[in-house]
C-alpha cells in the first residue's frame, strides 16, 4: 500500500466514523465533532511545526491557545464606556510605566559597565519603577472593576468584527512566544518543557485574576458571531418556509445551518494554513529546519544560526495555536479562563501530533480529527458498554456499581491505550514523515 493510499483510507475511516455518529445520534453532534476537529487540527499543526520541524518540546500550548481566546474578547466585544471614563486611561498609563521601567532597567544593564554601580542602578530603577507603577495602576484597576461588576467590570474590546480577532490572536500569541523564546530557547529540551509549562500557567493565572482585562473567572459571554444566530434563522419566514418545504424541522435545521457555516469558515482557515505549512516544509527553509532538528551540531558547523531558527519556528507554531484559540472562543461564544486545563489543551494536542505522525502536516490533521472524535465519543460508548456488561447483574451489586462508575474514566483510559498502541506498532505515527 502506497503512503498516499494509506492516508486517504485513514481519512476516509475517520470521517466515516463521524458520519456514523450523525446517523446514530444526531447531525448536530456530528457537526460539533467536525468543528472542534478542525480547530484541533489547527492546534496540532502549530505543535507539529515546533516539534516535527525543529524538535522543540513545548508543553505550554494551553497558554498560547488562551491568548488567542483573549484576543477574541479584546477585538470583538464592544468597549465599556463607563469603565474607560472611570480609569481606562490611567490603567493604560500604569501599564506604560511598567513597560518603561523594564525597558530602562534592560537599557541600563546593557549600557553601563560591569560592576557594583550597574547593579545598584538597575535595582534602583526596578524598585522605584515598581512603586510608581503600583501607585498609578492599582487605583485605576479598582475604578474599572467597580463599574457594574455583575455584568461588565472590565474595559471591553474594540468592537470590531470578530473575524479580525483570529489573526490578532495569532499576533498576540506570537508576541508572547517571542518574549518567552528570547529567554527560554537557550535551555536544554527538558528545561524548555518545564519553562513553557510554567509560563502557560502564569498566563492562565493572569486571565483568571485580572478582571479588568477579561472579567477573570466571571467569564465574558455573548461574544459576537461571524454567522447568524439560530433564533434569527427561526424568525426568518423565508428560512422557515424553505425548511418546512424540504421536510426539515426549522429549529433543528437552524442549528445545523449555523454549524455548517462555522465549518465552512474553519475549513478555509485550515486549508490556508495547511497549504502554507506544506510549502514551508518542502522549501529549502523546511529542509534546513529538519537538518537542525536531526543534528544541531552539524547544522551549526554549516553556518546555521540554530537559536535564531528555533525562535522563528517557536513564534510561528505559537501563532497558529493562537489563531486556533481565537477560533475556539468564537465558536463557544464566551471566554472561560477556568476551562483551560493542561490535559485538554496541551496533553491532548500532543497526542494528536504523535498519533497522526510527527513531522507530517497531514498526519497532524488526521490526528486532530481522530483523537477529538475519540475524546467525544468514548465516554458515552463506554457507558453503553458497561450497561451491556452489567445487564445481567443484580441491582445494587457493588461490582455493577463499580463498573458503571468506571465508565466516566473510559476517556482517559482509551487515550492512554491509543497512545501506547501507536507508539508500539507505528512509532512514527499513522501517517509517518517522509
Amino acid at each position: 500500500m502506497t503512503p498516499n493510499t494509506r492516508a486517504v483510507l485513514l481519512f476516509a475511516l475517520v470521517f466515516g466514523l463521524i458520519l456514523l455518529s450523525g446517523f446514530e445520534r444526531s447531525w448536530n453532534v456530528a457537526l460539533g465533532i467536525v468543528n472542534m476537529g478542525l480547530i484541533s487540527a489547527i492546534m496540532a499543526l502549530g505543535v507539529n511545526m515546533q516539534w516535527g520541524y525543529a524538535g522543540l518540546f513545548n508543553i505550554g500550548v494551553m497558554g498560547f491557545v488562551a491568548l488567542g481566546g483573549l484576543a477574541a474578547v479584546l477585538v470583538g466585544m464592544p468597549p465599556v464606556a463607563e469603565a474607560w471614563s472611570a480609569g481606562g486611561l490611567r490603567l493604560l498609563a500604569g501599564l506604560a510605566l511598567g513597560a518603561a521601567t523594564v525597558a530602562a532597567a534592560i537599557l541600563s544593564w546593557k549600557r553601563m559597565a560591569k560592576g557594583r554601580a550597574r547593579a545598584l542602578a538597575v535595582a534602583a530603577i526596578l524598585v522605584v519603577g515598581f512603586f510608581v507603577f503600583r501607585a498609578v495602576f492599582d487605583p485605576a484597576v479598582s475604578a474599572v472593576e467597580a463599574i457594574n461588576p455583575a455584568a461588565t467590570g472590565y474595559l471591553g474590546g474594540l468592537g470590531l468584527p470578530v473575524l479580525v480577532a483570529w489573526p490578532v490572536g495569532g499576533l498576540l500569541a506570537a508576541g508572547a512566544a517571542w518574549a518567552i523564546g528570547k529567554t527560554a530557547l537557550g535551555l536544554r529540551s527538558d528545561y524548555l518543557a518545564i519553562a513553557t509549562l510554567g509560563i502557560a500557567e502564569i498566563i492562565i493565572a493572569v486571565l483568571k485574576n485580572e478582571d479588568w482585562l477579561g472579567r477573570g473567572v466571571k467569564n465574558v459571554i455573548g461574544l459576537p458571531r461571524p454567522v447568524p444566530y439560530e433564533v434569527d434563522l427561526q424568525n426568518s419566514e423565508g428560512f422557515v418556509a424553505r425548511m418546512t418545504a424540504w421536510g426539515f424541522d426549522p429549529v433543528a435545521a437552524s442549528s445545523i445551518t449555523v454549524k455548517l457555516a462555522y465549518a465552512g469558515l474553519f475549513v478555509v482557515v485550515l486549508a490556508i494554513l495547511l497549504w502554507l505549512s506544506q510549502k514551508a516544509l518542502n522549501s529549502p527553509w523546511g529542509r534546513m529546519m529538519r537538518a537542525i532538528r536531526d543534528n544541531e551540531t552539524a547544522a551549526e558547523a554549516m553556518g546555521k544560526d540554530v537559536t535564531k531558527r528555533h525562535l522563528q519556528i517557536f513564534i510561528l507554531g505559537s501563532a497558529v495555536c493562537g489563531i486556533a484559540g481565537a477560533m475556539m472562543t468564537t465558536l463557544d461564544g464566551q471566554l472561560t479562563p477556568g476551562t483551560y486545563q493542561p490535559l485538554r489543551f496541551t496533553f491532548l494536542v500532543w497526542v494528536m501530533v504523535i498519533v497522526g505522525g510527527s513531522g507530517n502536516n497531514f498526519g497532524s490533521v488526521l490526528g486532530g480529527f481522530l483523537v477529538w472524535y475519540l475524546w467525544v465519543e468514548v465516554e458515552p460508548r463506554g457507558r453503553e458498554l458497561m450497561e451491556f456488561v452489567t445487564a445481567g447483574m443484580a441491582d445494587g451489586s457493588w461490582l455493577k456499581s463499580h463498573l458503571l462508575d468506571s465508565a466516566a474514566h473510559m476517556r482517559l483510559f482509551i487515550m492512554g491505550l491509543i497512545l501506547v498502541l501507536v507508539l508500539r506498532f507505528s512509532p512514527r505515527g499513522l501517517i509517518p514523515e517522509r
